[in-house]
Parts: C-alpha cells; sequence; structure tokens
C-alpha cells in the first residue's frame, strides 16, 4: 500500500472483545459471568433452532447454571416493532445480559435490544448516528453466518415497519460487548447461504478498500479480508464441511467488518438498503453479490490503482498489465467467482421490475455510501447500474 504522508484520518476504537476460534462458543457462560449477568435474553430466529444451533447455546449455558430467557422470533429484515417487543421481553424478565445468536438480523435485532435497554423510547427514536447515549447492557455476538460482520460493527440495521424502509442506528456504544467467532457453528450452513454471506463480506471489504475514506488501518484489514474470501470463499460453498474454508471465511467477515467501520462503503450498499426495503425485500446478501461486479464495473476507472490490489488479492496475474487492464481483472475476478459459486445473475427474479427503479434510486442517493464512492455518482448512473442487474 502507498503512504500520503498528507492524509489525516481517523480509525474508529473496536471496543468488542473478540474471541475466535473452534470451539469458542463453549467460553459463552465464562464471558456472562465477566459482566455480573443473572439472567440472559438469547436473542435468535427460526432458522437457528431449526439447525440446532440453539440447542447448542442453551446446552452450553444449562450446563454451566446460567439462567436465562429465549426468544427466537427474529425475522429477515428485522422490524422495528418486534425490537420494540423483544425490548419489552427482556424487561419482563428482569435480564441484564443479552446474547444475539445467528447472523445480521439476529445480531443487530440484539444489539438494538442491548441499547434500548438503557435508552429510553422505541427504536425509531434512535435512528441516525450517535443518538445512543447511555452504555448499553453487555451484549454477546455469536454469528453463525461469515457475512455480515454484525458482531464488530457499530451499525444495527432493520426496518421501519411505518414505512417499510431499512434504517439503521449506528454509533459506538452498539459495539458488542464481546463476540464469540467459532466457524464451527457455520459449517452445516446451506451453499447459497455460505455464497451470499460471503459475497456481503467481500462487498464490506471491496468497498471499504476502494473508496475515498480508506485509510491505511481499515485499508490494511480489508486487503486481507479480499486475499481470504478470494482463497476460501469456493470452497466453503461447495464443500461446506471444510473447516479451513469456514474458519478463512468467518475471520474475512470479521476483518472486513471492522474495517468499514471507520470508511463506510459504496455504491452496492446504498443500492442493497431500499432494495431490501418495501414490498421488495431482496435479501441483502443476494443484491450484493449481483450488484458488486456492475458497481465495480463502473468505479474501476476511477482508483484503477486499488482495484489492481483487489486484484492481486483475489489471486490475478497482473503484474505484466496496465493500470487500467489490471482494475479491470478485479471486475473480472469478482464475476467470476460469483458465478462459480451460482450466485443469480439478475435480480428480476426476485421481483424486482423496471418500476421499482425510480423509488429504489431515490432512497439510495440519500444514503452516507454515496458520498463516498470513489466516483462521483449521479442519480441516472444508478439507474444504468440497476438496469444492468435486472
Amino acid at each position: 500500500m502507498n503512504v500520503d504522508v498528507a492524509q489525516s484520518f481517523n480509525f474508529l476504537p473496536v471496543p468488542t472483545d473478540i474471541h475466535f476460534g473452534c470451539g469458542m462458543l463453549r467460553s459463552l457462560p465464562e464471558r456472562l459471568k465477566s459482566f455480573g449477568a443473572t439472567r440472559t435474553l438469547v436473542v435468535t430466529d427460526p432458522g437457528v433452532r431449526a439447525a440446532g444451533i440453539l440447542d447448542r447455546v442453551t446446552r452450553v449455558l444449562q450446563d454451566a447454571t446460567c439462567q436465562f430467557t429465549v426468544w427466537d422470533r427474529v425475522k429477515p429484515d428485522s422490524g422495528s416493532t418486534l425490537i420494540d417487543e423483544t425490548v419489552a421481553e427482556l424487561q419482563r424478565h428482569a435480564c441484564d445480559a443479552v446474547v444475539g445468536v445467528g447472523g445480521g438480523s439476529s445480531l443487530d435485532t440484539a444489539k438494538a435490544v442491548a441499547a434500548l435497554a438503557t435508552n429510553p423510547g422505541p427504536a425509531l427514536a434512535y435512528v441516525g448516528l450517535h443518538k445512543v447515549r447511555n452504555r448499553a447492557l453487555p451484549m454477546v455476538a455469536i454469528p453463525t453466518t461469515a457475512g455480515t460482520g454484525s458482531e464488530v460493527t457499530l451499525w444495527s440495521v432493520f426496518t421501519d415497519d411505518t414505512r417499510a424502509v431499512k434504517v439503521a442506528i449506528g454509533g459506538t456504544l452498539l459495539h458488542p460487548a464481546v463476540a464469540l467467532c467459532d466457524p464451527e457453528l457455520t459449517l452445516d450452513l446451506p451453499p447459497m447461504l455460505t455464497a451470499a454471506t460471503g459475497m456481503d463480506a467481500l462487498a464490506h471489504a471491496v468497498e471499504c478498500y476502494t473508496n475515498n475514506a480508506c485509510q491505511p488501518i481499515s485499508g490494511a484489514l480489508a486487503l486481507q479480508a479480499i486475499e481470504l474470501i478470494g482463497r476460501h470463499l469456493r470452497s466453503a460453498v461447495l464443500n461446506g464441511r471444510n473447516l479451513p474454508s469456514r474458519y478463512g471465511m468467518m475471520l474475512a467477515a470479521t476483518m472486513a467488518g471492522i474495517a468499514m467501520n471507520s470508511t463506510r462503503l459504496g455504491l452496492a450498499h446504498a443500492l442493497a438498503m431500499p432494495l431490501g426495503s418495501w414490498d421488495l425485500r431482496v435479501p441483502h446478501g443476494v443484491v450484493l453479490a449481483v450488484t458488486l461486479p456492475a458497481v465495480m464495473e463502473f468505479n474501476h476507472l476511477a482508483e484503477p490503482d486499488r482495484f489492481a490490489e483487489v486484484a492481486r488479492a483475489l489471486g490475478e496475474d497482473v503484474s505484466r498489465l496496465s493500470r487500467l487492464d489490471a482494475a479491470g481483472r478485479a471486475v473480472a475476478a469478482v464475476r467470476n467467482l460469483a458465478r462459480d459459486i451460482g450466485i443469480p445473475a439478475g435480480l428480476s427474479g426476485f421481483g424486482f421490475r423496471e418500476e421499482h427503479i425510480a423509488p429504489v434510486v431515490e432512497e439510495a442517493m440519500r444514503s452516507g455510501n454515496v458520498p463516498v464512492n470513489p466516483r462521483r455518482a449521479g442519480a441516472e448512473d444508478l439507474t444504468r447500474i440497476l438496469r444492468q442487474v435486472m
């Protein structure tokens, strides 16, 4: 990475105590006891229960005589009403700690619940950045996918039920107190979910590394995450019991999550929020997997050196290519990766139609991810990108 002596930057603290490794779930009681927790609310979703992972969590808690209550009603793109209901459940059982188990929706719900337990009012009162003022209840994040990085991020994303639009609460007080990252919990993740969440992690890393806000610390984390994904995502999808690949993917997702806290992202994420809103509800990982190559194609000429580094990290030999050709190889590498792991070619199969483009673009242009995108983008540019990925 080239050093720019004129650059000044801020790297936000990561207050989350990260514990990473196979079998790390077994340390959950120890972490809860370090908080002095007397009763814990376990926040998760029906899919985690059906996969048998919730039973593993509760068995660990029971064996250590930890008191807990299970709340397993989280849905994809969890809504503001459910968050408020979960806070009420926490208060009803006098829980003084929260454990989130699952993918992004469960972890983001748990983060919001922990914050709202000590900050009065409904979830929608805190939409935006740094509106949460009081320290949250201790919260332990246990990811069961390798994609969102929610276990280490300062955002909780959910649906505003009054408008059916995805929104977010952000701030350093949203960070989980502890992240238990156990790759063994992802071994039975279905191939398509592995693919979509893996591309989510890749989008975090690529958009962080190539945007205008990237700085050396985030850049180093993001580039390492890209290399890990290029090396491990195919085998994680095609051979889900490959533990080294599951380990590499979870590590990549966590590193990318830390990286993007200080930088925001880019156009793929600006589009992902509205595409996951209203009656569309296209799964977040699918949106990013489908749109990322088109967004990279739009952006790569604006930052050829950084995109060339992305190509190298993905295993491309660009040593004899021009800067622009090397940058273009990054786009091709991501397209090939998406194809190899079975990502759909477009969004039409998820109900996305021409009439959705204008409202999606209008909402996307409000995103803070647009100003940091490496190439200046207007509504007409986002419209062209969306038409490419229909």
